[in-house]
């Protein structure tokens, strides 16, 4: 055992000695005769128990007994106090500053000191333990588990200090908030465990651009967190961004499945900003959420104007769910028309904002809703007034009229809408062929299998599929072919400006005979002049909506409509008409 003696009186250095060399163990006795003089031979050898005298001149031994302590990780030395002195506050003193046990020097023979160094080694034992046990807790605490980073508490800590300790005033620091585009998409399809592999990743790719100055941590599922010091120029900001979009443009290889990803970010800026570190990440989310909105894999830096737009979202997202709560949205319903008999054949199901001071447009609180998850009370709930809506149409008129009803790609995702749809027309008696499912060519492009096979799956059970928003820059001819469409609705955008001869008029032309060749029926949105209700009746399309025939009705104007113009109701047999028949 490698024992030092650090005491300036040499007659006690001498009596420990004799007592350590009186006992059959081997020891490897070292001595000095002042604090410095040990702490110098403790940096130098290893020992396994220091013996120190409390009253030394210059320096006392308590302080050197702090300074080893002060060592990481403990080493691995037990150190015992000794002192002429008997009292029990100094011994108390001694053990609180990290001392394993205190002796007074009248007391020093062999059976004392050796029971002493025992029960010192025992106790330096169990602390090491503890201290171990309490870094491990503390990596724990700080240390995300999946990607080793900083966690948002760690980070926090972090960047607080740093801030509060800004001494370059020349510079500024710069929070970038980054959210993984589409994650929720890969979890739903592929599995958490490939979801998981991903974000590990992408930390990966991410930590190999950052340099000097960066701080890297994820905040909690897909969103991580980058902090820039020392930013003299935005353009610092940008570049860093760019390096990190390049880094995700090669796709990731997981499991043997190829998956493209990619990240949002948005960058708030200290102090210019925000002025703590939770004001500053709200700026850089609403920066990201902006990047979100704009189309994803690219950067926005904040700007108060999205802080008005982010707390509208906000409000809007906070009514909604008393709304839903209270069952106070409204349903509209807009006519389809026959284009040669002007005959309605069916109607349009569309939500509207409850009568307030304060209201809001489906372009504005719909999106909401599918971000906020809020669709999934707000869908089937629209889906149920509208059936419900029809049904007593159907027998107070005897008519086979249709309802069309909007359906989100949230909603095509969630295989609870096949049993809402069939347990709804079930119980109100309407043959699922009356039944439209609107959806937009921007949920096809999303490439998700899911939402293909549970479109097919609707049509399976006769529902009819329309494909909406038809021409509004994002047209695939493959989804007219591979996925089960009866009906195409022309977009509003299409019928602008639109007069015989010119280009758009030669587009829909063009397209016109295309989807009649293919067996579709053609619907155009958003008429509201003769001259392009004219232009349909050119083209042979079968049926046109728009605020010329009549605007969107709350059911009460529907009946007062259905019951002053019953003439209008002609079902001449045409196979153009037959997704209306019974």
């Amino acid at each position: 055992m490698n024992i030092l003696i650090v005491d300036d009186d040499i007659v006690d250095r001498k009596l420990v000695k004799n007592a350590l060399c009186t006992t059959t163990d081997f020891h490897n006795i070292f001595e000095v005769s002042s604090v410095s003089e040990g702490l110098e031979m403790s940096c130098h050898h290893a020992f396994d128990i220091v013996l120190i005298d409390y009253n030394m001149p210059k320096v006392n031994g308590i302080e050197m007994l702090i300074e080893m302590r002060a060592k990481p990780n403990l080493g691995d030395t037990a150190i015992i106090m000794m002192s002429s002195s008997e009292d029990s506050v100094l011994a108390l003193e001694c053990i609180e500053a990290g001392a394993q046990d205190f002796l007074s020097k009248s007391d020093i023979s062999l059976r004392n000191l050796n029971k002493a160094i025992l029960y010192a080694k025992k106790r330096f034992q169990s602390e090491k333990s503890s201290h171990e046990s309490y870094l491990a807790v503390k990596q724990l605490a700080e240390q995300d588990v999946l990607t080793k980073l900083s966690n948002r508490y760690h980070f926090e800590t972090q960047v607080s200090v740093m801030m509060r300790s800004r001494e370059d005033n020349a510079s500024e620091m710069a929070l970038l908030a980054l959210d993984v585009d589409n994650f929720k998409h890969i979890n739903d399809t592929l599995g958490h465990g490939i979801g998981d592999s991903v974000l590990k990743d992408v930390a990966l790719r991410i930590d190999n651009v950052l340099g000097e100055h960066t701080y890297f941590a994820r905040l909690g599922g897909d969103e991580f967190a980058v902090l820039m010091t020392k930013v003299t120029h935005y353009d610092q900001i940008q570049q860093l961004s760019n390096d990190i979009f390049e880094q995700l443009k090669a796709p990731f290889c997981i499991n043997g499945k190829t998956i493209n990803c990619s990240v949002s970010i948005g960058s708030a800026v200290f102090p210019k900003d925000a002025r703590d570190f939770q004001e500053l990440l709200k700026c850089a989310d609403i920066a990201m959420y902006r990047s979100k909105q704009l189309g994803k894999n690219q950067i926005n830096y904040y700007e108060a104007l999205y802080q008005e737009e982010f707390n509208r979202s906000f409000n809007i997202q906070n009514e909604m769910k008393v709304i839903i709560d209270e069952s106070g949205f409204r349903i509209f319903y807009q006519p389809v028309f026959a284009t040669e008999t002007k005959s309605i054949v069916g109607f349009e199901a569309l939500i509207r904002w409850p009568q307030k001071e304060t209201m809001y447009t489906p372009d504005e609180f719909i999106p909401i809703a599918e971000e906020s998850g809020l669709i999934s009370e707000l869908g089937p709930w629209i889906i149920t007034e509208a059936i419900q809506q029809l049904s007593v149409w159907h027998k107070k008129y005897d008519l086979p009229l249709t309802m069309a009803i909007n359906i989100s790609p949230i909603q095509l995702q969630n295989e609870e809408l096949v049993t809402h749809l069939l347990k709804t027309i079930r119980r109100c008696g309407i043959a699922a062929n009356m039944i439209i499912l609107e959806i937009t060519e921007t949920a096809l492009f999303k490439d998700n299998e899911k939402i293909t096979e549970m479109i097919t799956l609707l049509s399976s059970y006769g529902f009819k599929i329309a494909l909406d928003d038809f021409g509004t820059g994002y047209s695939s001819i493959s989804h007219l072919i591979d996925c089960p469409i009866d009906i195409v609705k022309f977009d509003k955008s299409m019928q602008s400006s639109v007069y015989e001869g010119n280009k758009r008029y030669k587009v829909m032309e063009g397209l016109s005979i295309m989807l009649n060749n293919l067996d579709l029926t053609v619907i155009a949105e958003g008429i509201e002049t003769e001259e392009q209700s004219n232009v349909c009746k050119q083209l042979h399309l079968g049926y046109q909506q728009g605020y010329l025939l009549s605007r969107p009705l709350p059911a009460k104007e529907v009946d007062s409509l259905l019951n002053s113009a019953p003439a209008l109701m002609n079902y001449t047999a045409s196979p153009l008409y037959s997704i209306y028949s019974s």
